[in-house]
């Protein structure tokens, strides 16, 4: 995968879903690329965290628009994730392969419970990260504007967001009940 998309995409994605994001939280042990993407949103304050669930137990509860993180696998890290975001937030998270369909449904399963949409959005090449938000449909309710206005990015437009949220019927039959939109 270009090293450019990966963070474009877990970045812009739910940070130009959100409608007027102002505080955001990277759960990452390597955030630099994010980091560097973030930095592309002047008027948008964000904050990088360990994937630990230590760390997350400390942020106030509901204080945050966004959440971008690159760990799945630990349910408690996603209801410290709920607990922190705002009434009408967005998580953008890794997972495992399309492929690994148990897996992702156990993820979507656990991430249904405190989401009103989750859905898998493509990133490049096969891989794919999943949208998870409280509020906002990601392809009804992009900010055009912010997404239009972000410069010096190499992938990511807002003709890339919607359509990256295209599926193959066979992706939707196989998750049918665990992709909520």
């Amino acid at each position: 995968m270009k090293e450019f998309i990966y963070p474009e995409m877990m970045v812009h994605v739910p940070v130009c879903t959100s409608k007027n994001p102002q505080n955001i939280l990277i759960i990452s042990d390597n955030a630099s690329r994010l980091e560097a993407e973030m930095k592309k949103h002047d008027e948008i304050n964000y904050k990088v965290i360990p994937c630990s669930i230590d760390t997350l137990r400390d942020e106030v509860d509901a204080s945050v628009d966004v959440v971008i993180c690159e760990k799945y696998d630990d349910s408690a890290i996603l209801a410290h994730i709920s607990r922190v975001l705002k009434e009408d937030g967005q998580l953008s998270i890794s997972h495992p392969s399309l492929r690994e369909v148990e897996q992702n449904k156990a993820l979507m399963e656990i991430l249904g419970k405190y989401f009103k949409v989750v859905m898998p959005y493509n990133l490049y090449n096969g891989y794919s990260a999943l949208l998870a938000s409280k509020e906002y449909h990601p392809t009804a309710d992009i900010n055009l504007h912010r997404a239009e206005m972000l410069d010096d990015l190499n992938f990511y437009n807002c003709d890339v967001h919607i359509a990256s949220f295209a599926m193959g019927n066979y992706i939707r039959k196989e998750y049918l009940g665990s992709i909520k939109n």
